[in-house]
């Protein structure tokens, strides 16, 4: 699902040998167990109440109070092909969902083709309208896997869509680097003018003839974005890229930069030219945190810069997370590096199979596992 990072001065990311965490570390609280393959949690704005739980299999389950509810909001198993890299993978709501009722959800279809629709909340607030499902965007996935699936609404009030290459290994299609297709990308979409949306004036390449119908990126160069998030102080792009075999990396672009931006896949794994001994750097955007596979880990969950007010010992840091390994650790951002490196493996046992993070309302964050379990990120008592 997920991938890479190195520190972008060259230097791989270790981890501290000196001190522990300092006191009031985290730790984690198990919120709901025996879900079926949970991938993603969101709240809509202002909901301080409720978590959703996205699960692969179609079905989006509402943690109410911290009781799992019975009923799921919304069950479209029947659209949707859920194994390995596919499934209901994202859900993001309008940032006016409490006066319209919509919500976008990213699933790959049964042909295994990736669809953004859009839904509204029916007249019970705990069950969606799965009859309201109107397609907003299709793209064609010529492999299984790499399907991307983050849907997330920035500061801007436009929808951000993460797709991955299209799948296989190595980019056999090169559509990390052709601004002529829409894998391999981060789009922005503006999904309040137009039907089913209309490209923001401000896109990158809306002007680009050279580019014709790749007015929706933002950013290229992209192997599996699969968790990406806006850090809510700063408005800054954090994106966490699945590597391909060798390197993970974490990306991060400073709010108001405009797009554009190339992260250099599949010309660069991580800080790394990608199967060459030589290959030229020139417009490519490299990570500011890249890790190896050396030891177990296999791919990036990304997260978010914590900006809860629970545990002041993680402001500003960003939070990621290695699938495979289960590891948690964080870094502090400035200045255009990643710094204060700390490993929370201790404080935040999750165990392997981590899928996502998740921020509620209110800023805190949240641990997912594949396996069925949603843990909250609180305080040590």
């Amino acid at each position: 699902m997920v991938t890479s990072g190195v520190l972008a001065c060259g230097l791989e990311a270790k981890m501290p040998s000196g001190p522990s965490p300092p006191p009031a570390a985290p730790t984690l609280q198990v919120v709901a167990q025996g879900l079926t393959s949970p991938l993603f949690l969101t709240s809509p704005p202002g909901d301080s109440a409720r978590l959703f739980i996205v699960q692969q299999d179609g079905r989006i389950r509402i943690i109410r109070n911290d009781t799992l509810l019975p009923t799921p909001f919304l069950d479209i198993g029947t659209r949707v092909r859920a194994g390995g890299e596919q499934g209901l993978l994202g859900l993001a709501f309008h940032p006016s969902y409490k006066q319209n009722g919509r919500f976008y959800v990213d699933y790959t279809d049964v042909n295994g083709n990736t669809r953004v629709v859009r839904f509204t909340v029916s007249a019970d607030p705990n069950v969606a309208d799965p009859a309201s499902g109107d397609t907003v965007l299709a793209v064609a996935q010529p492999f299984a896997n790499h399907n991307g699936g983050m849907l997330l609404f920035g500061p801007d009030g436009y929808l951000y869509v993460g797709l991955g290459d299209g799948g296989s290994g190595g980019d056999p299609f090169g559509n990390g680097q052709n601004r002529h297709v829409l894998l391999g990308k981060i789009l922005r979409l503006d999904v309040d003018h137009g039907s089913p949306y209309t490209i923001p004036a401000g896109n990158p390449f809306a002007a680009d003839t050279a580019a014709l119908g790749a007015g929706e990126i933002w950013d290229y160069g992209l192997r599996n974005p699969w968790r990406f998030s806006f850090d809510r102080a700063t408005g800054d792009l954090y994106i966490g890229d699945v590597g391909e075999g060798l390197y993970e990396e974490v990306d991060v672009e400073q709010s108001g930069g405009g797009g554009g931006v190339n992260y250099g896949w599949n010309v660069m794994e991580g800080l790394h030219c990608y199967n060459a001994t030589s290959c030229t750097m020139t417009g490519l955007t490299p990570p500011v945190l890249e890790y190896s596979h050396a030891g177990g880990p296999c791919s990036v969950i990304g997260g978010y810069v914590y900006r809860g007010n629970r545990l002041p010992v993680l402001a500003g840091q960003y939070l990621y997370a290695d699938y495979c390994s289960g590891w948690v650790r964080s870094f502090h951002y400035a200045l255009g590096r990643a710094g204060n490196l700390q490993d929370w493996s201790v404080q935040l046992p999750t165990g392997t199979y981590v899928s996502s993070f998740g921020e509620d309302a209110r800023g805190e964050l949240y641990v997912i596992n594949l396996g069925g379990k949603v843990y909250r990120i609180v305080p040590a008592s």
